[in-house]
């Protein structure tokens, strides 16, 4: 699976809104043995990654589209904002995401994954968590520390807690680092009914 930068994308990409969801989505493929012939390309943010829809789609010999973005806290305005670039580059979207993966058939093949299951609001973090194992035992301990920090010594915006809980559990791994890598090491398991969900979707766009 390559990436954006060193040659030209293949007929084949996955659009995603940044370096985290690029890791973990290589890495949970890697897990899976799902080797897919496409280019990930991480459009630094999500804003250019609307942007960047059409034009992707209307590149020249292209194939397939895969978009992965995250619901945020509005599903239903992520979706209208896909639709509406969807919809310039003349592709008639559904009227609301399938739950299971959007795949729109068509030249080129287009698929939508709302992070973090194209049901509810959320975002990669969302995703992540449900790998954590069950019976972890510092995961509770990680989201306590977290909830423990006064609102007045919190850096980090509110919504944007279930995010410092994550990096508080991946700093007490063997080898601190970034969610893909706690895939690689299998920290985290990629055989939730989630992950298997997103993996189909990918296999069903991509193959």
């Amino acid at each position: 699976m390559a990436g954006a930068g060193s040659s030209p994308p293949s007929d084949k990409v996955l659009l995603v809104e940044g370096q985290d969801d690029k890791h973990v989505i290589r890495h949970l493929c890697a897990r899976r043995q799902l080797t897919p012939t496409l280019d990930v390309l991480d459009k630094d943010g999500v804003n250019n990654l609307l942007s960047s829809i059409s034009p992707e789609i209307k590149a020249p010999g292209r194939k397939v589209v895969g978009i992965v973005i995250d619901a945020n806290d509005d599903l239903a305005s992520r979706w209208t904002a896909v639709a509406h670039r969807l919809r310039q580059a003349n592709i008639d979207p559904p009227n609301e995401p399938d739950p299971a993966g959007t795949i729109i058939p068509g030249r080129p093949h287009v698929g939508i994954w709302l992070m973090p299951n194209n049901r509810v609001s959320g975002e990669l973090e969302d995703f992540v968590e449900r790998m954590i194992p069950v019976d972890d035992p510092v995961w509770p301990r990680s989201r306590e520390y977290i909830d423990a920090i006064p609102d007045a010594d919190r850096k980090f915006a509110a919504g944007k807690k279930l995010r410092a809980q994550l990096y508080a559990w991946l700093a007490t791994r063997e080898s601190p680092s970034r969610m893909g890598l706690a895939i690689r090491a299998g920290d985290l398991r990629v055989d939730n009914e989630l992950s298997e969900a997103f993996i189909d979707w990918l296999y069903r766009l991509f193959r």
